[in-house]
């Protein structure tokens, strides 16, 4: 843990896309970083807007490496949280506050288990389009926000980032924006990762209804879970995927053409477990869920 008169410790657990964004940024803001990352890399580069950041961070490839820091920001995967758990033990401390920094709705029920108790949790939504294109290659094409509950642990987030270009958000209702959130996932991601075709495909007027289609079913399943949503919050959902450039991507297809496994359980298949909880009929979401899971045997097969 830092001194008074030192500045602020974070370790970054992830590599990827958003971890190396989140890393970066908070160097440039004079932050204390650590990437915490399972393969060792000599340096992290970022292209964005036009200029190249080479951020002097530390690297470390083994729990036992870094000392207790005053945040952890958790930033992989869904499905890779289980495999963070030796370096969340080793790097909370008294004090230490966690942010995951990852897609779903369900932050505190799948990460709190793994903290040591009395760890401090805040869950956090990130917009922002960034594509890892190898490793320790970043490419940041628009957006750094960070989105997290109003409360004490959110005010202190965004004090630690201030003057960083992450900007911090903090919302009154949690719940319904971690539903809004999923909404700009649940029909862009899988579409565009099923037929491997940039974000220029929800420009046809054909694939666009079927959108809409896809995200009234999700719609239904969030007010059910509680989120005050609505038909509406779809639609703005689909007019920020519609104003992403035609040779833009989302995180699923990156994966994908990166042979990597993908997070399909923690988007489409939240829609559809919650979906049977309520006793909600969505078979678009389904049809997309096996769909999803094949390719994604494929690639784990590969």
């Amino acid at each position: 843990m830092r001194s008074m008169d030192s500045p602020a410790h974070i370790a970054v657990i992830g590599a990827g896309a958003v971890g190396g964004l989140t890393a970066a940024f908070a160097r440039e803001a004079g932050l204390d970083v650590t990437l915490c990352l399972r393969s060792p890399l000599d340096e992290l580069t970022m292209r964005t807007g036009g200029e190249e950041l080479r951020p002097d961070l530390r690297f470390a490839t083994s729990p036992g490496e870094v000392p207790p820091a005053d945040w952890v920001f958790l930033t992989t995967k869904v499905q890779d949280t289980e495999g963070a758990a030796g370096w969340l033990r080793e790097l909370c401390g008294p004090g230490t506050a966690v942010a995951v920094v990852q897609n779903g709705v369900d932050h505190e029920e799948r990460v709190r288990p793994l903290l040591p108790e009395g760890t401090e949790l805040l869950p956090a939504l990130a917009y922002m389009a960034v594509e890892r294109v190898a490793p320790g290659r970043i490419v940041h094409h628009f957006s750094s926000e960070l989105h997290v509950p109003e409360g004490p642990a959110g005010d202190r987030f965004a004090l630690l980032l201030e003057g960083s270009r992450l900007k911090v958000r903090t919302v009154a209702d949690f719940r319904t924006a971690a539903w809004r959130k999923l909404f700009t996932n649940v029909a862009a991601n899988p579409l565009t990762t099923i037929l491997k075709q940039r974000m220029h495909i929800l420009g046809d007027p054909e694939m666009h209804a079927l959108a809409e289609d896809i995200l009234r079913e999700g719609v239904a399943v969030a007010r059910a879970e509680g989120a005050d949503v609505s038909d509406a919050d779809a639609q703005s959902a689909l007019r920020k995927n519609t104003s992403v450039p035609p040779d833009g991507g989302t995180s699923m297809l990156y994966d994908r053409l990166a042979g990597r496994p993908l997070e399909h359980e923690h988007i489409t298949g939240a829609v559809v477990r919650a979906a049977e909880r309520h006793g909600i009929d969505v078979p678009l979401n389904r049809m997309l869920l096996t769909m999803l899971r094949a390719v994604d045997r494929e690639l784990r097969a590969g």
